[in-house]
C-alpha cells in the first residue's frame, strides 16, 4: 500500500470493521481478545503507526504470569533453541501477559540446580526446569511448592511424586526406537556402545533401559558394551569414542542417549568411513543434520520443542489459575524422527 497505512488499511488487513479497530485503539468498549490480537498482528504486518499502542491496550487488562525457567548447558545450541522456543510460546500465549526469568546451571551438580530452582521461584508464579534426579533437588521442589509455586519437570522427570507434572518424550520408548533403527542399520551383529550424560539424568537411564531391553528381546546376537558417561560434553565424548574405536575394531553401533553427540560425530568422521559404525543421536542441530546428510548418522530422535513449550505454558497457566488436575501427572509428546533422506 502506498504512503502511511490508515485505519481503513488496518481494518482491511485485519478483516474487521473500522469501528472495531477504533474500539481497540481507544478502548471505548471491550473487544474480544482474539479480535484485538488479530488487529495487533495486522498492525505489525503493515507497519501501522499505533501498533505499539494497540499492544499496550490489548495486554493491559490481562493477568500477568511469571515463568521461572532453569536449563542446563547454556552454550549448547539445543538449549539456546529451547530458550527461544519458550520465549516464543510465552509471547504467543493468549489470555495472559507472560514474563520469563531464565537461569542456566553451570554444572550437573544437584546443588547448582537446587540453588537456581530456589532463586527463580522467588520471582515466579510457576517454575519449569530440566534438572538431575537427587534428593536435594526433590527437597527444593517440595519447599517451592509448599510456598504455592508449582514446579514442572521438562525432558528429564526429576522430583517424581513431588513435582506438578512432567512434559517430554517417553524416554523408555525413545531408547527402543533407537535400538530398532540400529538393529536394522547394522550389516552384521557385533558390539554396540551407549553414552549417557550421567547417572542422575533419569531420562537417559530410561533410554538406556529401553535400548537394552529391545536387544534382549530382538537382538540376542548383539553385545551391548558397558555404558559410558560423557557428562554431555563434546571433548569427553570425542576422546571416549576414539578409544572405543581403537579397543573394539568390531564396533558396529553407537547410541548417544544424551548430549555430547558432536564429539562422537567428529571421532567417526576422523576414524571411520560413513556407515561403518551406525550412529543414533538425540536432538536435531546443525551438527546432527550434517551427520545425517553425510551418512555418519542413521537417525536423530528429536524433542518437538515448540510443542513442548506451548504445552508447558498452557499447563502452567492452568495450574496457576487453578484449572489443572491436583495430582502429579505426565504428558508424553511424540518425538520427531529424522533420517538421512529427511534433510
Amino acid at each position: 500500500m502506498a504512503g502511511r497505512p490508515t485505519i481503513t488499511d488496518l481494518a482491511r488487513e485485519a478483516q474487521v470493521s473500522v469501528a472495531t479497530v477504533d474500539r481497540v485503539l481507544n478502548g471505548r468498549a471491550r473487544v474480544r481478545e482474539e479480535t484485538a490480537r488479530r488487529v495487533y498482528e495486522a498492525a505489525q504486518r503493515i507497519g501501522y503507526h499505533a501498533a505499539a499502542l494497540i499492544g499496550q491496550r490489548m495486554m493491559a487488562d490481562l493477568p500477568e504470569i511469571r515463568f521461572g525457567i532453569v536449563f542446563a548447558k547454556e552454550r549448547q545450541p539445543f538449549y539456546q533453541h529451547f530458550r527461544e522456543e519458550m520465549e516464543g510460546a510465552i509471547a504467543r500465549a493468549t489470555g495472559i501477559r507472560g514474563r520469563m526469568f531464565v537461569e542456566f546451571s553451570p554444572s550437573q551438580s544437584p546443588s547448582d540446580f537446587a540453588e537456581l530452582l530456589e532463586k527463580v521461584s522467588h520471582r515466579a508464579d510457576v517454575v519449569a526446569a530440566t534438572a538431575v534426579n537427587h534428593i536435594q533437588v526433590t527437597d527444593t521442589v517440595a519447599r517451592i511448592q509448599e510456598r504455592g509455586v508449582p514446579c514442572m519437570s521438562l525432558l528429564n522427570d526429576f522430583a517424581q511424586g513431588v513435582r506438578k507434572s512432567y512434559i517430554g518424550i517417553n524416554n523408555m520408548k525413545a531408547g527402543r526406537v533407537a535400538a530398532h533403527m540400529l538393529s536394522k542399520s547394522i550389516r552384521e551383529p557385533g558390539k554396540i556402545a551407549v553414552f549417557v550424560g550421567g547417572f542422575r539424568w533419569h531420562g537417559h537411564e530410561l533410554r538406556e533401559t529401553g535400548f537394552r531391553s529391545y536387544f534382549r528381546e530382538y537382538g540376542p546376537g548383539y553385545r551391548i558394551l558397558d555404558t559410558l558417561v560423557n557428562l554431555e560434553t563434546r571433548q569427553l565424548t570425542y576422546e571416549a569414542t576414539l578409544e572405543l574405536l581403537q579397543r573394539h575394531p568390531d564396533l558396529r553401533g553407537l547410541y548417544c542417549a544424551g548430549g555430547g553427540m558432536e564429539g562422537a560425530i567428529a571421532a567417526l568422521r576422523e576414524a571411520r568411513a560413513p556407515g561403518d559404525v551406525a550412529l543414533v543421536v538425540h536432538e536435531f542441530t546443525a551438527e546432527s543434520r550434517a551427520a545425517l546428510a553425510d551418512r555418519y548418522a542413521e537417525m536423530v530422535v528429536a524433542t518437538p520443542l515448540q510443542q513442548l513449550c506451548e504445552a508447558c505454558v498452557d499447563l502452567a497457566t492452568k495450574t496457576v489459575q487453578g484449572g489443572a488436575p491436583l495430582t502429579p501427572g505426565q504428558l508424553f509428546l511424540r518425538p520427531d524422527l529424522y533420517l538421512p533422506e529427511s534433510v
